[in-house]
């Protein structure tokens, strides 16, 4: 991925094409949010095919600004701290069977997100275009997928 150049988050793709509709956190003077210029950052990187829609469903499911999306990635923050979710294009990308089946590689890390009223927010998360698992490791526990078939949990 072409790394961001200070105050220029990328809204076009690496062919030059324009992403139409994609909200930024650059301002129109293109000035760079000071927690964005820190350098004790860290995020979490999800895989997939698809970078827009996998986006979009974790803005809109917590709130997260986006903070640049291109064709090849994307990043998004809460707008405080130094915790960002990232998301990287890979062709070859392959949803996690979860739980693993017996002899097939064990799942890797996964998201967990707080709620206060648990079916009201699996409700949301499912009509944004998570699809629920019947897997339920504890009662105040959901496990949901994302659009492209990462495993999540909301809990209370």
């Amino acid at each position: 991925m072409t790394p961001v150049r200070p105050g220029r988050p990328r809204t076009v793709g690496p062919h030059g094409n324009r992403l139409p509709g994609i909200p930024t956190e650059r301002d129109p003077n293109g000035v760079v949010p000071e927690r964005w210029r820190r350098s004790d950052r860290w995020g979490v990187v999800w895989d997939t095919d698809d970078v827009p829609t996998l986006t979009r469903f974790y803005s809109a499911l917590r709130g997260r600004r986006i903070w640049k999306m291109d064709e090849e990635g994307s990043a998004s923050d809460s707008g405080e701290g130094v915790a960002y979710l990232g998301v990287r294009f890979n062709p070859d990308y392959v949803h996690p069977e979860w739980p693993a089946p017996s002899g097939a590689q064990q799942m890797m890390p996964h998201l967990d997100f707080q709620v206060t009223d648990l079916a009201a927010e699996t409700a949301r998360t499912v009509s944004s275009g998570a699809e629920p698992c019947e897997h339920r490791p504890q009662d105040d526990v959901r496990v949901l997928r994302d659009p492209v078939g990462h495993p999540f949990c909301l809990y209370t």
